[in-house]
Formats: C-alpha cells, sequence, structure tokens
C-alpha cells in the first residue's frame, strides 16, 4: 500500500471520531457533576536500581551496545524512578507517567524526555474509546521495563522495537476477550514528526480465560526524513503468546519485518528482517523462582541495525543469537530480587564488541535487580 493510501484512510478513519465526538459532548452536557464520570483516581510508583558487568566494558558512565536496562558496566545504577497517576471513569480516562533514570537517558526521546507517557480519552459509544497524547508502545512481545517481563534485560529483538509513540488510538473492546486498538502516528519510536507523512499502528488481544493471551500488532509507515525521494514504507508485525500452567510460566514472539528501497546490493528491491524470542518461568516455591530465555535475530539488509563492515569486507547487518538464565527471588507481591546472566553470540565476521584486548564477535554480561511497585 503507498502512503497516498495510507494517509487517505487515517483522515477517512477519524472523521468518524468527530461525529461521535458530537453525541459525547452532548452526553457530557447532562451529567450533573463530574464526579459521575470519574470512579478512581490511582497514584502508583515504580522503582528499579541495579549493578550489572558486561565483558565488553565501554567505560564509566558510558552505556554498553544495545542499551536499555541496566546499560553501565561495573556501576551501580537506577533503571527508572517511575510516578504514575491514572484516572478512569465511566465516559473519560486519563493517564500520566513521569520517570527519570537510565532507561530514560539511554532509551527515550530527548524530546519530552521525562514523560514516559500521557494521554488523554473518551467514551465514543458503549464499546468504543478515543484516545490522544503520547502512548507506551502497542508493539512487540516484551515490555520495556523489567517488572514487565520475566528476565531483567531484554531479547535485541525488543531493542529495536519502538518504544513510545504519539498520535490517536481507538480502543474497541467487541467482549470480554477480545480487544483491538488502532492507531494513528508520527512514526517509528517518536514523540516529533520528522516528515508530513502519518503512520498506522494495530493491536490485537484475544484472552485465554486466566491463563494468558495470544496477539498481534503491527507498524506500517514511512519515516525517511524530509526531503527524501524515495519511499522507504516499512511493514513491521509481531505475533505473541503468552500462558501460565501450575508453575510454569511461557512467553513466545517473533517478528517479522520489510521494508521498500532497502537492499544492500539492490536499492531498487525490498529488505528484510525477522526475529524471535521465548522465555520460560518456574516458580521453584512460594518466593524463589529461575528462568531461561532464547533469542534471535536476523537482520542482514540492515534495517534495524544499520549496515556495518564485517571482517571479510561485507556489507551487512546484525546476525545473532543469545541465551538468558536468572533467579528471582520475591519478598512481597511487588518486590523483586533477580541475578541474571546473558550470552550473546554474533556471526562469526560480526566483532562488534571488545574485550581482552581484541575485538570478538560474543559478550557476556551479568547484572543483579532489585525492583519494588507500589
Amino acid at each position: 500500500m503507498k502512503q497516498k493510501y495510507l494517509s487517505k484512510f487515517v483522515f477517512s478513519l477519524f472523521l468518524s471520531v468527530f461525529f461521535c465526538g458530537n453525541v459525547f459532548s452532548q452526553d457530557l452536557a447532562d451529567s450533573s457533576a463530574l464526579s459521575k464520570l470519574i470512579s478512581s483516581v490511582k497514584i502508583s510508583g515504580y522503582v528499579d536500581a541495579y549493578y550489572a558487568f558486561y565483558t565488553d566494558s565501554a567505560g564509566i558512565a558510558n552505556y554498553q551496545q544495545f542499551p536499555s536496562v541496566s546499560p553501565r558496566s561495573n556501576a551501580f545504577g537506577l533503571n527508572t524512578a517511575m510516578l504514575t497517576a491514572q484516572l478512569d471513569g465511566s465516559k473519560i480516562r486519563g493517564i500520566v507517567s513521569l520517570h527519570y533514570g537510565d532507561i530514560a537517558r539511554s532509551a527515550w526521546s530527548p524530546i519530552f524526555n521525562p514523560v514516559m507517557e500521557a494521554h488523554a480519552g473518551f467514551r465514543l459509544c458503549d464499546k468504543l474509546w478515543f484516545d490522544a497524547g503520547f502512548f507506551r508502545t502497542h508493539f512487540g512481545t516484551e515490555g520495556l521495563l523489567p517488572k514487565e517481563n520475566i528476565a531483567n534485560s531484554i531479547s535485541v529483538c525488543t531493542f529495536y522495537e519502538p518504544y513510545f509513540e504519539s498520535g490517536f488510538r481507538l480502543n474497541y473492546n467487541p467482549n470480554d476477550k477480545l480487544a483491538i486498538y488502532l492507531y494513528a502516528l508520527n512514526g517509528y519510536n517518536m514523540f516529533d514528526d520528522n516528515n508530513r507523512k502519518k503512520s498506522l499502528g494495530l493491536l490485537a488481544t484475544y484472552a485465554l480465560g486466566d491463563k494468558g493471551n495470544i496477539g498481534y500488532s503491527n507498524y506500517t509507515g514511512d519515516d525517511s526524513p524530509e526531503g527524501d525521494t524515495i519511499s522507504h514504507l516499512r511493514m513491521h508485525n509481531n505475533l505473541f503468546f503468552n500462558y501460565a500452567i501450575k508453575k510454569m510460566k511461557f512467553q513466545v514472539g517473533g517478528d517479522f519485518c520489510v521494508q521498500q528501497h532497502s537492499n544492500i546490493s539492490n536499492a531498487n528491491k525490498a529488505a528484510t528482517m525477522y526475529s524471535g524470542v521465548a522465555s520460560v518461568k518456574y516458580q521453584c516455591c512460594g518466593k524463589l523462582a529461575m528462568y531461561a530465555r532464547g533469542e534471535m535475530f536476523n537482520d542482514p539488509q540492515g534495517v534495524m541495525s544499520g549496515v556495518i563492515i564485517d571482517k571479510t569486507n561485507k556489507f551487512t547487518g546484525y546476525k545473532m543469537w543469545g541465551a538468558t538464565y536468572g533467579l528471582e527471588y520475591k519478598p512481597l507481591e511487588d518486590a523483586y530480587l533477580r541475578l541474571e546472566g546473558r550470552y550473546i553470540q554474533m556471526d562469526k565476521n560480526q566483532e562488534i564488541f571488545h574485550w581482552n584486548n581484541a575485538q570478538q564477535n560474543n559478550r557476556f554480561e551479568v547484572m543483579l535487580n532489585f525492583g519494588v511497585s507500589f
């Protein structure tokens, strides 16, 4: 689908929002008090502190390669100190989350950096909501924050997925199991726009009782800089599956991305990227659990990772796999202590790490995280 057709689709879609907005305005005028619209206001917080060590240490106060969570080596650090205010009502809702720490510095937008998310919305009709503002990403298998994931760290495929976005959202819940979100966005991992083109996003999840869910998310857009005459329309797809049974918890997901005019050897051809992640957690007893994760990332054309020159002087993107193992101790329901080890193995010709006074194609990392939510 060409970008101009995407723009026409977005325009037609959100025309319906304004018609529904008139109905909402009349309904709101009939309300006697704001208190009737608000069912709850909740203030919450989250802190995650860490110590990490990487074999390819980038030096004091510097971030390692793939920096997002616990990104500094041989140092104690603060991943995040986060404060959230959330309003839920029968016809209006909103949320504001502010954060500070290494995640905000290494992974977030330098523009509006303290804002993790800030959006407000209203009910258009019985099962349909409209929201606008800054959102956390709708895309991917893993979350970014350690409390959202089985492991402390995130996989390389999650690292290259978007973390944040800005725009409009329609949320439709036809029943208790199915949820559909449709987005119109500035771009991929952007608060501010970098061109005159808009992007689309979709998230659909289906609940499997109280045991887990299955879902699909995608992103479609061209984020080429202003003035670029060549289209680089990207279609990024993600499938994920979460399930818990007895003492076991499973998470599996994969990405597939196609981008126009991005092939290294022939600029007229499209480039592809695919990746996958699988995690399992076993609850040994009431407070102690162990977990493991396997991951792979294959981006031969450098769509996400960028293009490098390997040791054979060939232009290529990243190709790698990794394994993670860890222990989790939860003294309280909303607190955790995790010790984790991870190994990353690049293609044999991609020596992107430096340790033992030489270029290496692998890395070891260890991290200890302590987190509390309140």
